[in-house]
């Protein structure tokens, strides 16, 4: 005698029969199906995760939830191009192999291996692989602002190394030539994409690339401050206020009290905002060039 379950995972049609479910019961208002032959519990899928944990049950060998999906499974912010496509990406290492199912973007790599990782007990492409796979859909700076993302101060998803490792491993991809282009201007350690845009901004105007979180101190050697972006040698820090210095007074407090410090010990701080980066550029670059001058000429003998 089989004794009927209650699903509370995503589970295969065809082993309906481990919940003692008849196909009639497989058409039950209490079920829905994501994907052809996947039924899940109606409303358990809240998230992303929740929905390529269903999708998995009809992933074929070898295959790896990729591009965008798999930045979200990594935890790697999705750059702003990409954020509104919420469909689930598969890749495999064949042809033959790709997924097909509604609501599923297949992919092909033609690579001699795909490299992969686990998160969350799912097959997903490693951060470098995501990288290499979604840089020919980005402009050439958001290639360097995702390969920073990958390669965090807190929990980065993989290094410049790894990075550098694939890229030269890897031949014959779209995008390849625009991830070579971007390769040496990445900077592990970042906190945010904005930081990376001040950033590029500023090289790209010619200025020499300012170092990225490295710790400041004063002349008696004690810690003043963790910049955003400085130039140690000259003591000027920029420093990139997003919204959270606006909308979370503790963090507007500690940054007032961390600027203070930098200030007391003779830096020069630049104020960046998106207005700054995004919408009036050259203002920005008008105010670091304008204390890199007006520094070099105070230290002049």
């Amino acid at each position: 005698m089989v004794t009927r379950q209650s699903p509370t995972r995503p589970f295969r049609t065809r082993t309906a029969q481990t919940f003692g479910m008849t196909p009639a019961s497989l058409r039950s208002p209490s079920l829905e199906a994501p994907f052809a032959g996947v039924r899940v519990p109606r409303g358990s899928l809240v998230s992303v995760l929740d929905v390529c944990r269903a999708a998995a049950r009809v992933l074929p060998d070898g295959a790896a939830f990729s591009h965008v999906t798999a930045l979200r499974l990594l935890g790697i912010e999705v750059p702003w191009r990409l954020a509104d496509d919420d469909r689930i990406h598969v890749v495999t290492p064949r042809r033959d192999q790709r997924l097909q199912r509604a609501n599923v973007v297949a992919h092909f790599c033609g690579q001699r291996a795909l490299t992969t990782t686990t998160a969350h007990g799912l097959p997903v492409t490693s951060a470098a692989q995501t990288w290499l796979h979604l840089s020919h859909s980005l402009p050439p700076d958001d290639v360097v602002v995702l390969a920073d993302s990958a390669t965090r101060r807190k929990a980065p998803a993989t290094t410049v190394r790894e990075l550098r490792r694939l890229l030269d491993a890897t031949y014959k991809m779209r995008g390849i030539v625009r991830c070579r282009e971007a390769i040496d201007l990445v900077r592990p350690g970042t906190d945010s994409s904005m930081e990376t845009r001040t950033r590029l901004l500023l090289v790209q105007s010619g200025l020499p690339c300012p170092q990225v979180n490295v710790p400041a101190y004063d002349d008696a050697g004690r810690f003043l401050a963790l910049p955003d972006l400085s130039y140690p040698e000259l003591r000027i820090a920029i420093e990139y206020d997003g919204d959270v210095h606006r909308t979370d007074p503790a963090t507007w407090r500690r940054d007032v009290e961390r600027r203070q410090r930098l200030e007391d010990a003779g830096w020069i701080i630049v104020t960046a905002t998106a207005d700054d980066v995004l919408r009036h550029p050259e203002r920005l670059v008008r105010r670091v060039r304008a204390a890199r001058d007006r520094r070099r000429t105070s230290t002049r003998p």
